[in-house]
This record gives structure tokens, C-alpha cells and sequence, in this order.
């Protein structure tokens, strides 16, 4: 019978320790390799056909709106009357509409002030939305009661009715229409980034800071909005498709911008009167544009929350 000897210790632990270190190799080329969040959320993002889709027509719609004018020149202050509804043909692609302007003209024209519009006003309400919810979220309380209670007004109230009304009430300017639209869409991202303040106000880092002494202003602005961007970046693209659906809904109803201004809204309402008249090119083209443009910024959002979300992100 064969003995065995006393096992030396130090032996014995080194398969353990070789594994454990070659274990800590690749747990670190995994990290290195899948590099921060936000790569890691550019990476879900790229990987989502339709959010791909939705930034190729944004920009091909931004460079057709703003850049082609430059390259497609027509006269947008003065109709020609007499060739009022004329078709598609040489010299106009898109034909004329029943006012003697250049159809593919006023469709740029069009694309300009929905995206000046829907951009700014966006951006308006994001920035109201974002800092009354995380005054709400981080005061708690009776500020948190009034604040929210006033949002509760604002979204029981339909948002159509009092863009039409003031639309109404003020000129049709772009200026007009992005104080509108802004100052009457910021109660949902005010929502919003309040449930994320209510969420991150109990994290650990945010229990040290306090702890160290820092202001409550000091914690709005260092930590809890910059970890609710996410949030506040997804719900910008969908502001945006709202304020061009509302721009051209209010123009659609005979309530829009003031010439010399064009949006696709009033240009919808001219066509729909001629088109049991045969004449196609004065609604299709515009109506397609309008679809298009809100469906990619709708396709951007989604993909947008997929990547910024780390529970739907694929493994």
C-alpha cells in the first residue's frame, strides 16, 4: 500500500489561485471590452434597425429642409396665379399648388419651421419638466404635493385646446409657437424625472454626499439630474414628434403661422380641397414628409429607451 505523505499547503492552493487570477484576466477583458454604459447603450442602439432608420431620415430630412433650398431654388414670395394647380413637370418635380408656389418649394419651406419649432419647443419643456420634477422629487412634502397637483391640471387639460386657443390669441410667429407648445408640454417630463428623483434620492452615493454636507442644490445638480438624463433624453424625441403633430394639426385647422411662414399642416389643408379635383401633388408629398418625420423621430425614442435602459438591453 502506497502512503501518502503530509500535503504541502502552499501546493495545494496554487490550482485555486492560478483559476482565481485567470478568472480576475477575464472578468477585466470583459469590462475593458464592453467599456462604459454609455458604449454599451450606443451598442443596443446600433443593433436596433428601425432607431437606425429614424436617424437617417431625421438627417435627410434636416439636410432637405435646410440645405436643399440651396440647391433647389424657387420664388416662395410670389405665386404665379396663372399657373395655379399646375402639374408635375419640367422646372417643378411637384408641380404648383392652387396659390402658383413651387409644391417641393414650400414642402422645404414647411420642413424648416417644423423642425425649428419641434426642436425648440422640445427643448423648452424638457428643460421646464426636468427641473420642476427634480424640485418636486428631492423637497418631498408639500412642495412635492403643489407641484405635482399643478401637473395634474396640466395633463388633465387637453393640450390641443389651449395651443388653439392661444395660437389664436397671439400671432402666428415661429417665436409664438415654440412658447406654446413648450410651456403647455413639460408636465409629462416633469413626471418623469421626478419618479427617477423619488428612485435616486435613496441611492447610497447620494446618502454619502448628504453626509458630507452637501446643499441640496449641490445633489439636483451633480448627481440626481445628470443620472436621470436618460429618461429625459428619450422623452425629448417623442416632445418633438408631438410638437410637429400639434404645429401641423393647428395649421390644419386654419390657426397656424402668419405668411411669409409655411408649415405642412396649412399646406395639408389647401390639398385636401383639391384633391377630388385630381390633384395629388398638393397632399401626398406633404402628408408623406409628416409621416416620416414623426415616425423617425418615434423609431429614435424606442431605440433610445431600449439603449438607456438597462433591463431591456439585450445580454
Amino acid at each position: 500500500m502506497t502512503s501518502i505523505g503530509p500535503v504541502d499547503p502552499t501546493q495545494a492552493a496554487a490550482p485555486l489561485a492560478t483559476e482565481a487570477e485567470l478568472l480576475a484576466e477575464h472578468d477585466a477583458g470583459q469590462v475593458y471590452e464592453q467599456g462604459s454604459s454609455w458604449r454599451l447603450a450606443w451598442q443596443t442602439f446600433r443593433e436596433n434597425y428601425f432607431a437606425v432608420i429614424g436617424v437617417i431620415l431625421v438627417i435627410f430630412f434636416v439636410l432637405f429642409s435646410f440645405v436643399g433650398p440651396y440647391l433647389y431654388h424657387s420664388n416662395q414670395l410670389t405665386g404665379s396665379i396663372a399657373d395655379a394647380n399646375l402639374g408635375p413637370g419640367k422646372g417643378h418635380p411637384l408641380g404648383l399648388d392652387q396659390n402658383g408656389f413651387d409644391e417641393l418649394g414650400r414642402i422645404m419651406k414647411g420642413g424648416q419651421t417644423a423642425l425649428e419649432i419641434g426642436f425648440a419647443a422640445a427643448a423648452l419643456a424638457s428643460v421646464i419638466g426636468t427641473l420642476v420634477g427634480a424640485i418636486a422629487g428631492l423637497a418631498g412634502g408639500l412642495v412635492d404635493a403643489l407641484l405635482m397637483r399643478i401637473v395634474d391640471v396640466g395633463l388633465a387639460i387637453p393640450t390641443l385646446f389651449i395651443i388653439l386657443v392661444l395660437a389664436v390669441r397671439y400671432n402666428g410667429t415661429i417665436t409664438a409657437f415654440v412658447l406654446i407648445i413648450g410651456i403647455n408640454s413639460w408636465f409629462v417630463p416633469a413626471r418623469l424625472v421626478r419618479g427617477e428623483v423619488l428612485s435616486l434620492r435613496t441611492r447610497d452615493f447620494v446618502q454619502a454626499s448628504r453626509s458630507m454636507g452637501a446643499t441640496q442644490w449641490r445633489l439636483m445638480w451633480r448627481h440626481l439630474i445628470p443620472n436621470a438624463l436618460g429618461t429625459v433624453i428619450v422623452n425629448v424625441t417623442f416632445q418633438i414628434a408631438d410638437a410637429v403633430l400639434f404645429l401641423s394639426t393647428v395649421g390644419y385647422l386654419g390657426f397656424g403661422l402668419n405668411p411669409p411662414y409655411v408649415d405642412w399642416g396649412d399646406q395639408l389643408s389647401d390639398g385636401v380641397t383639391n384633391l377630388l379635383n385630381g390633384y395629388w401633388w398638393e397632399i401626398y408629398p406633404v402628408g408623406g414628409c409628416l409621416i416620416l418625420l414623426v415616425l423617425a423621430f418615434n423609431f429614435i425614442g424606442d431605440g433610445l429607451r431600449d439603449a438607456l435602459d438597462v433591463r431591456l438591453r439585450r445580454r
